[in-house]
């Protein structure tokens, strides 16, 4: 289950819109409303975040996009985009275990009419590492690539990103807490389940 209840309960919202539509909810042709799957690049201290500077939206958010139908899954769609936009290429996800690709962050938000057809996205966010001497290279998607310190970002960001920046920052700590002490050699194990994960994510 995520630290913030309210994530937990917009997940439920989630799997009832990808039972709705009945696969449509995966294709951007599907609908005005459709799922998208963004990428939370972090340095390894967790000090860092990679923001692109959107050229539709006119700010910095996390990299992302829509989910192609060779990817085998979402995460696999969040890997891809933010190799595409930041430059990137070694990058390793951060979850609820070593290598593991987990949700930190669901966002459903309306979108201007810049975007087109495009009225609704439900995001799913999820978060890797990139390596400390990490250059990331801007993509023509982007205007521009930037890493910004996550207790001091830009002033253009969409509304209520720095709250979930924080939300995701908070997720992370306590899958890095749970996973230690579940660790066979951390000397410290407990009977303590893993949080749930939700089916195709």
């Amino acid at each position: 289950m995520p630290v913030d209840l309210a994530q937990d309960r917009l997940r439920d919202d989630y799997v009832d819109f990808v039972r709705a539509g009945l696969g449509s909810a995966l294709d951007r042709d599907g609908g005005a409303e459709h799922l998208t799957a963004s990428c939370f690049v972090f340095t390894p201290d967790l000090s860092r975040v990679l923001l692109c500077f959107h050229k539709k939206g006119r700010f910095w958010v996390q990299l992302g996009g829509h989910i192609e139908a060779a990817d085998r899954s979402v995460a696999a769609a969040a890997l891809r985009e933010a190799r595409e936009e930041g430059g990137i290429a070694d990058l390793s996800p951060l979850g609820a275990g070593p290598g593991d690709a987990f949700p930190v962050d669901v966002h459903r938000h309306a979108l201007s009419s810049r975007f087109g057809r495009c009225t609704t996205h439900w995001d799913i966010g999820f978060a890797v590492v990139a390596p400390d001497d990490s250059t990331p290279v801007t993509s023509h998607e982007s205007e521009d690539v930037a890493w910004w310190p996550t207790d001091a970002l830009p002033q253009q960001v969409p509304e209520g990103f720095g709250d979930r920046l924080a939300v995701v920052l908070r997720e992370l700590a306590y899958q890095r807490a749970a996973h230690a002490e579940c660790a066979p050699d951390s000397g410290r194990m407990r009977n303590r389940a893993a949080p749930p994960r939700r089916p195709g994510w």
